[in-house]
């Protein structure tokens, strides 16, 4: 019985190998997927502060914008924030300055009408800057000019560059304005300029003041020195002692053309933002002034000037041939011309 137990076949032989220990193998999958977690956190880490790093690095470099929160917001476009190449506005960086041209004609009240505006802390106002030739010899160098004005670049005895509100200059019609105006206004409107007309009614009194002024440029009546404009009574008495006098021949063509001139103008610049101003409504409603500070979105303020009217009093008393010019525009439009007081 027990030999029968103990003879196994060759084939009836069966060695199984030993098992492995279910527990160690659970111990390495922990272990290896620990690793690989520890590996994966700490790689992405690294990316996580290479980018933040590399962003915090970008906004430090971006420049602050200016914002005006509590403005207008058709205002916009006419606010502007120069950044001039030849200075550096500092603390008033992210003040907006409102760009304009002062319209007009020479001996029409300009000259005192910009130095009242200068007269206000936050305007710039920059006198006749294209009656230097090579500023308007063509589109191009106009626009060039423009853009050192605008940008603050140009600098004037009016410039009060760094903190200005409004910034300007005056253009008269004769002065590369008409042969360019389509350039003129498009560039007007894409930069947000506001244009200030400024004409003189009584034509007549310009004529005398024009044919005044032209001669005491080689007169040079003030002891041999020549002014457009005085500031005291005596010079004013002094320059209005010469009469010049009128070609009545061509005195109504004059002035009718002189009048077409102007209206083309504002027609030309209809687009843009414009306010229309007399001289004489100037003289004789000094709320005017405050409309012009208004219409440039600046502070009322009490605007002075220095200057001393010329050619004050009846006309019958600068014009030599007074007699003549009275005769002829008698009947005319321009009749009322001659009993003007400005």
């Amino acid at each position: 019985m027990a030999e029968e137990i103990c003879f196994f076949t060759k084939d009836a032989l069966i060695i199984k190998p030993p098992k492995k220990s279910p527990a160690l193998l659970r111990m390495i999958v922990v272990v290896f997927a620990m690793v690989c977690g520890v590996y994966i956190c700490s790689t992405s880490l690294k990316q996580t502060n290479t980018d933040t790093t590399r962003k915090l690095l970008d906004i430090e470099f971006v420049e602050r914008p200016c914002h005006e929160y509590d403005t207008d917001l058709s205002q916009i476009p006419y606010l502007h924030y120069p950044k001039p190449k030849t200075f550096s506005r500092a603390e008033c960086a992210c003040n907006p300055v409102r760009l304009f041209a002062i319209v007009s004609t020479q001996r029409s009240g300009s000259g005192w009408f910009e130095t009242l505006l200068n007269s206000h802390i936050n305007i710039s106002s920059n006198g006749e800057i294209f009656s230097v030739k090579e500023r308007r010899e063509n589109a191009s160098s106009i626009l060039r000019t423009l853009d050192m004005v605008y940008n603050l670049d140009l600098f004037t005895s009016a410039s009060k560059n760094h903190c200005s509100a409004a910034v300007g200059f005056k253009w008269m019609l004769n002065q590369g304005l008409i042969q360019h105006h389509k350039e003129i206004v498009e560039y007007f409107n894409n930069k947000g300029v506001s244009v200030i007309f400024l004409f003189r009614r009584n034509l007549l009194r310009r004529m005398v003041s024009v044919l005044a002024n032209s001669y005491d440029r080689y007169a040079r009546l003030l002891n041999g020195t020549h002014k457009s404009h005085v500031h005291s009574p005596e010079e004013a008495s002094a320059l209005a002692k010469y009469k010049p006098e009128i070609n009545t021949t061509l005195l109504v063509t004059d002035l009718k053309r002189m009048e077409v001139a102007a209206k083309e103008t504002v027609e030309y610049f209809n687009s843009t933002r414009n306010i229309f101003l007399y001289y004489e409504d100037l003289i004789r409603n000094h709320t005017k002034l405050g409309d012009v500070l208004e219409f440039l979105r600046l502070p009322q303020m009490n605007l002075t000037s220095r200057q001393v009217k010329i050619h004050s009093g009846p006309l019958r008393e600068h014009i030599k041939n007074w007699d003549d010019v009275n005769e002829t525009l008698k009947g005319t439009t321009y009749e009322i011309f001659l009993r003007s007081d400005y």
